[in-house]
């Protein structure tokens, strides 16, 4: 067996024309960790070599070949390898609109849907997340299409619920959501933590609690994942890294590309490549 330290990662973060709701990641990693983060749509990750070890507010998932791996919107989780040769896999990012769409179409959920289990032992629902990439790698977007229905509807109707509205009605919670807003607003030159609170009027200390349980992580983490966020978005429309950077608050286009790579997995520059249609196969890149 080869060394950790022998195995080469590679990864493309995609996006298929055809399906414009529906972000693609292929990818090894060994070495790579992604701290914690959230995603605004769902996140569906089939293993298929090694262990990736999912840490989850719940606990940490033991994801290997055959699991699949289903996040809802906004729930922050990292993601690191489970053994020394890390892992390789799959993940499809449907939209919010792609997966409540399909709920309604095809099973009795109303409302905003969710997937009550973060990780089931499923073979099946592993190999229809394969051939959605497999069909959109090949440019056949009926079969893309098609197998992406069918594997939603199958994890709904195995493990669907009904997602509880986060309206916050504590006063904590709603010092957490209008700290949230402050930061969104001001992102390229957000407040300390002591000035946000004396503007909220609140503590320090219990602004950063409220803030951690209702997003699940501290004010500082949330706003570092806002910016990349609020960058991908940038970088989908066109813009340059360097520019990106400097517009969502961080101080140049190499700390952009640090905190972009952890959470996206990939460098700003090969994801903008991919948007722009420009993906060549090289080095590094998948099999």
């Amino acid at each position: 067996m080869a060394a950790a330290g022998a195995v080469k990662e590679w990864a493309r973060h995609w996006q298929y024309a055809e399906l414009p709701d529906l972000d693609l990641l292929r990818a090894r990693y060994v070495r790579h960790t992604f701290p914690r983060h959230s995603h605004e749509g769902y996140v569906l990750g089939s293993v298929t070599q090694g262990i990736e070890d999912v840490g989850l507010p719940d606990g940490t998932v033991h994801a290997g070949p055959g699991s699949v791996v289903m996040i809802n919107p906004e729930v922050p989780h990292t993601a690191r390898a489970g053994v020394p040769d890390g892992w390789v896999y799959a993940t499809l990012y449907p939209s919010a609109r792609v997966v409540n769409d399909i709920a309604a179409d095809l099973t009795s959920l109303r409302g905003t849907v969710g997937f009550a289990r973060t990780s089931v032992v499923d073979p099946q629902a592993a190999r229809l997340i394969a051939e959605v990439h497999r069909a959109a790698e090949e440019g056949n977007a009926l079969a893309a299409d098609s197998v992406l229905r069918v594997l939603v509807a199958r994890l709904l109707d195995s493990h669907g619920t009904v997602l509880p509205s986060r309206a916050p009605r504590a006063a904590g919670s709603r010092d957490a959501a209008r700290a949230r807003a402050v930061l969104e607003e001001r992102m390229e030159r957000p407040p300390t933590l002591e000035a946000l609170a004396s503007e909220l009027g609140t503590s320090p200390f219990a602004l950063l609690r409220a803030f951690r349980k209702q997003y699940g992580m501290p004010p500082h983490t949330w706003l570092t994942d806002a910016r990349v966020r609020r960058a991908r978005r940038m970088l989908d429309e066109g813009t340059a890294p360097a520019e990106a950077a400097t517009v969502v608050g961080f101080t140049d286009q190499p700390h952009l590309n640090r905190h972009f790579t952890r959470i996206v997995g990939v460098p700003p520059g090969a994801y903008r490549r991919e948007r722009a249609g420009t993906y060549k196969t090289g080095p590094g890149s998948p099999p």
